[in-house]
């Protein structure tokens, strides 16, 4: 993989799935913000969610805990949201 990379095919693979990421991220926060007016994205905001979610999915499964009721919980948010950036 490090021969693929080093050569310039490989670097403009690497940039355009760099960009693919990005833009799926994008059009998930453009979904999930559908009622707001400006359209505001942080990628730092998506790596924070998908760090928290597979935190509290750890948890969950360590502790053996009821995936449904944890995740219907009201306060569940306010934990996936832990320091995401205020927008």
């Amino acid at each position: 993989m490090t021969y693929t990379f080093s050569t310039p095919c490989g670097k403009v693979i690497h940039f355009n799935a760099s960009f693919t990421a990005l833009n799926i991220a994008k059009l998930d926060a453009h979904q999930q913000q559908s009622g707001q007016k400006l359209f505001i994205f942080s990628m730092a905001s998506v790596k924070l969610w998908a760090l928290n979610d597979h935190l509290l999915d750890t948890f969950i499964s360590t502790l053996e805990l009821s995936e449904t009721v944890i995740k219907s919980h009201p306060n569940y948010q306010n934990l996936r949201s832990y320091g995401v950036i205020a927008a």
